[in-house]
């Protein structure tokens, strides 16, 4: 029994090591655009700082200046506090009308849009972080 318990201790051990790694942002062609760390600073494919995800929910940008903020509920908030969109727990993203904009594969961390063309992948996924980049254009 003790052995058993030292197994699925190692197991979510590793599981934890691996999954603490960058967020790899890709674009449709798999060319890496960018990364985002596990404390939520994005950096584009050459290093350089592009913004930042608080953990309080506030998006930063490059400058450090409020670009927008994630709700509860997944919700997408603009820097003026105007709900512009939001996610689904099964990943698909919405703008603040309701329409989607498109989805988040949370198994393989294809993302794609509403008529589901590839537009990038994302692995080690924060869907909400994904969602931003790819579809709220706060670090344009």
């Amino acid at each position: 029994m003790k052995s058993l318990r030292l197994l699925f201790a190692v197991v979510a051990l590793m599981a934890v090591c691996l999954g603490a790694g960058a967020q790899n942002l890709r674009d449709a062609n798999y060319a890496l655009v960018g990364k985002i760390s596990p404390n939520g600073v994005l950096r584009d494919a050459k290093g350089v700082t592009a913004g930042y995800f608080n953990a309080n929910g506030d998006i930063l940008n490059r400058k450090s200046v409020k670009v927008g903020h994630i709700g509860r509920d997944m919700q997408v908030l603009d820097a003026a506090g105007n709900r512009i969109g939001y996610l689904t727990v099964d990943g698909v993203v919405h703008d603040g009308e309701s329409r989607t904009l498109g989805h988040i594969d949370m198994r393989t961390g294809k993302v794609t849009d509403a008529q589901y063309h590839i537009v990038g992948y994302g692995d080690n996924l924060n869907i909400v972080w994904i969602g931003c980049y790819f579809f709220f254009n706060f670090f344009k």
